[in-house]
């Protein structure tokens, strides 16, 4: 028996599935997941219950996080609650300066991730899931400036290709919308697609500091993360305080929540990290295919159940990005 077949027998199956094909499927049930419930929980409330406070859901996202890092600490690393409240002690209080480090990118991913509520608030759930992978440009603008990395003539096609496909979803979406969308329920195309770009931006830079600084340093990525959840909260709970607080004391914290709304918040906490842990299983391309199939997942979706009528505009561009996404992912393993 070769060796190919010896490492076929001894993979593990979950459900009679591979780690590879169970990465894929937990990849488009995220990210499509996330987007779509989201946009339905900003959406879809009934006329006399409240819709929840954006910051406060950001806020409870971090605090989550927070926990899920501390669990993963125990259960991959530690092994004793009382040698991992130690560790957590000594690199949290005993490290100042290494918690400072995580400032810049916990301060840009609450930027972020409270304007990933406006962008859904104001945006089709299909068409910020395409605009959205303008992040991938961003990203790679930063991974040249903070990283010194290079790309190769492949990766700056499917770069081009992304920023045209892009340009003609929003340009359909936007000039569509301002005369339908914007009277008819207050929903601002143009503040979603400044939201979106923004988060984009912001989106870039804290992944490639992040990274980063986790390159730089032989710190455990849990405790990176519960220094990055900690200042994220912190963050969070100030622009909570500032932006809403009389709307919280008038009505408290969890105003407008429900299972849904529960459900999104931990998503938006999990979701980064159990993708991170499911993607060492998964290359590059599968990783592609798994941001193409969501966004086509998306947008049937939207199409079928939230009234949502694509144009030809819509879904030229659309095809266009899942083009260059998988064009940039595939260029990966090369």
């Amino acid at each position: 028996m070769s060796h190919a077949d010896n490492d076929k027998i001894k993979e593990p199956l979950i459900y009679g599935l591979n780690p590879k094909q169970l990465s894929l499927i937990v990849l488009v049930v995220q990210n499509s997941m996330l987007v779509l419930l989201m946009r339905y929980s900003r959406t879809s409330t009934l006329a006399d219950q409240p819709i929840y406070i954006a910051s406060t859901a950001v806020f409870m996202a971090e605090i989550i996080k927070i926990f899920a890092c501390s669990f993963m600490l125990y259960y991959q690393e530690e092994k004793s609650y009382k040698r991992c409240i130690k560790l957590i002690y000594l690199e949290i209080y005993q490290k100042p300066r290494e918690v400072v480090k995580m400032l810049i990118p916990s301060g840009l991913y609450a930027l972020q991730n409270n304007l990933l509520y406006i962008a859904l608030s104001n945006l089709e759930a299909a068409t910020f899931q395409v605009t959205y992978q303008l992040k991938i440009l961003s990203t790679a603008a930063f991974s040249i400036s903070l990283l010194g990395r290079s790309l190769n003539r492949e990766k700056w096609l499917a770069l081009v290709l992304l920023m045209v496909g892009v340009t003609l979803v929003q340009t359909e979406s936007v000039t569509s919308a301002e005369s339908s969308v914007e009277m008819s329920n207050g929903q601002r195309p143009i503040v979603g697609l400044l939201a979106v770009l923004t988060s984009c931006v912001s989106s870039g830079f804290a992944g490639c500091y992040f990274e980063k600084i986790l390159k730089t340093s032989t710190t455990s990525m849990w405790i990176r993360n519960i220094q990055l959840g900690i200042c994220g909260a912190s963050f969070s709970f100030i622009g909570m305080i500032m932006s809403d607080y009389g709307q919280i004391r008038a009505a408290g914290l969890f105003q407008g929540y429900n299972l849904l709304t529960w459900f999104v918040v931990t998503n938006q906490a999990l979701g980064g990290l159990l993708v991170a842990l499911v993607v060492k299983y998964a290359d590059n391309i599968l990783k592609g295919f798994a941001t193409s199939i969501s966004i086509i997942l998306s947008g049937a979706i939207s199409f079928c159940l939230l009234d949502f009528q694509p144009s030809f505009l819509f879904v030229t561009g659309t095809a266009i990005v899942i083009a260059a996404t998988y064009l940039y992912g595939a260029n990966n393993n090369r």
